[in-house]
């Protein structure tokens, strides 16, 4: 390559992987156009587009762009983690074929539907493999530009800790970045040594920083934050040199670092201990996920919901919900419905009870309700109206709520949103009269974690294993 060509090349690449990004978003969609063109003249021998096609084709790329934006599959690379990109492109790219197949059997084209569907479940897989192709290419040759030190950006690092080794294992392992660290400067010794299972080698002292910027051509300097003091020597050394300096802020010191995301507002960076994920417009995108999936499941189900209420009437006198005070998003309450399973006087001396193994207070028909889990259908009703959503932490009664949020720490976190029918905690087993804290664990998680794909992926999971559970009763 000349030795012009080379420098665009660096110049480029340098920035974070943002011109990958980029460059993937690029190939995406042309990989999708060709992969439409192919199967066209698979199927048809054409090698012009229909125009009911070619309105098709638009709409697969677009559903794509939309889905594997929401998806996030244009993350930073990290060679570790291939095998979760290909599972997110893949749930993208299949959410995009079913909004294109659904608006094509409701809008009807005029379009041969007898080779309709078997072209789109054609191009959805050719798609898929142009797609992932074309991707692993690109890795292979950024790898191979990387091995012969192109699109590389060095950077030293001033101070070692967990952090910076941390930090260091991750840019020279990730190939879409563009960046190496060559090593480190400290001023303490080798006591550094037992943090440094990277062997970071370490290039000299602080005040060795502007020799070694100059002899080693280091693009810039990142800081383990250990206190204003080195932060301002690191500085004053650096501050004859046009060098970038950036601050690594080291989280292995808080205790709470799993929990921990760093966040912009307002152009202000701000390290996030405990925020909702569910503001902007994630939060509405919640809301018409809930709404439109419980209107679709009560159509579906409507017929044995009116199964289930006769023969919750049969079994026993009494209304056919049971109504129950439950606290939900920001600490507000709201009425819960469930079948009744138990007599209506079954909580008339003792009060809200904890339910147990081994107790007999529902009726047979409620015992079966509860052991399937199909009393809790009707809170459906529950989000349908906006009280509770599909997929969160389970709700608690006031009572249990005042006393679990002084023995659970952060019980009360799982109030930033809103309640659900199903959970992270349900369908990994803490449900029922099981291990508090580490129920609150799973739904900081969830919170943690938010995204529309985990929803479905929960609520997938509770359709298979999570209506009959050993701790159901």
């Amino acid at each position: 390559m000349p030795l012009g060509l080379g420098n665009i090349f660096n110049g480029l690449f340098k920035q974070y992987g943002h011109t990958v990004i980029l460059l993937l978003r690029v190939i995406d969609v042309a990989m999708l156009f060709a992969a439409a063109w192919v199967t066209h003249y698979f199927w048809l021998r054409e090698y012009v587009i229909d125009q009911d096609y070619r309105i098709v084709i638009a709409l697969g790329i677009l559903g794509a762009i939309i889905f594997f934006e929401i998806g996030q599959v244009y993350r930073p690379w990290r060679n570790d983690a291939m095998r979760g990109e290909i599972a997110r492109i893949v749930r993208a790219w299949i959410s995009a074929l079913v909004a294109v197949v659904s608006i094509v059997a409701l809008i009807r084209l005029h379009f041969w539907f007898g080779s309709s569907y078997r072209w789109i479940a054609s191009w959805g897989v050719l798609g898929l493999a142009f797609v992932l192709v074309a991707r692993g290419v690109l890795s292979q040759v950024l790898r191979f530009l990387r091995a012969r030190g192109w699109s590389q950006g060095r950077i030293v690092m001033v101070g070692l800790n967990q952090m910076a080794v941390a930090v260091a294992r991750q840019l020279n392992h990730s190939s879409w970045a563009g960046l190496q660290v060559v090593g480190y400067v400290d001023d303490r010794g080798d006591d550094r040594n037992a943090i440094n299972d990277f062997a970071l080698p370490r290039l000299g002292k602080l005040e060795d920083l502007p020799g070694i910027i100059s002899a080693q051509a280091i693009d810039e300097v990142w800081v383990a934050y250990q206190g204003e003091s080195l932060t301002e020597r690191a500085q004053y050394q650096l501050r004859h040199l046009p060098v970038s300096i950036r601050l690594v802020i080291d989280c292995f010191a808080f205790k709470q670092s799993k929990f921990l995301s760093l966040n912009t507002v307002a152009g202000i960076p701000t390290l996030d201990f405990s925020v909702s994920p569910l503001h902007g417009i994630n939060r509405y995108i919640k809301e018409i996920e809930d709404r439109l999936l419980a209107l679709i499941l009560l159509l579906l189900i409507s017929p044995l919901m009116v199964f289930l209420a006769v023969g919750v009437k049969l079994s026993s006198r009494g209304p056919v919900f049971y109504r129950q005070e439950r606290v939900g998003w920001n600490n507000r309450s709201f009425t819960m419905l469930k079948f009744r399973s138990m007599p209506v006087d079954a909580e008339a001396k003792t009060g809200a009870v904890w339910a147990k193994p081994g107790e007999n207070r529902a009726t047979p028909f409620g015992a079966f309700l509860r052991k399937t889990s199909l009393d809790e259908l009707p809170q459906l009703i529950n989000v349908l109206r906006g009280d509770m959503s599909l997929v969160g932490p389970r709700p608690e009664r006031p009572d249990f709520v005042e006393v679990f949020k002084e023995q659970v720490p952060n019980y009360m976190k799982k109030h930033m949103v809103k309640a659900g029918i199903t959970g992270w905690a349900q369908v990994n087993g803490w449900r029922g009269d099981t291990d508090l804290n580490r129920r609150i664990e799973h739904d900081l998680y969830y919170i943690q974690h938010w995204s529309l794909w985990f929803d479905l992926e929960i609520a997938f999971r509770t359709v298979l294993t999570g209506f009959i559970n050993k701790n159901a009763y």
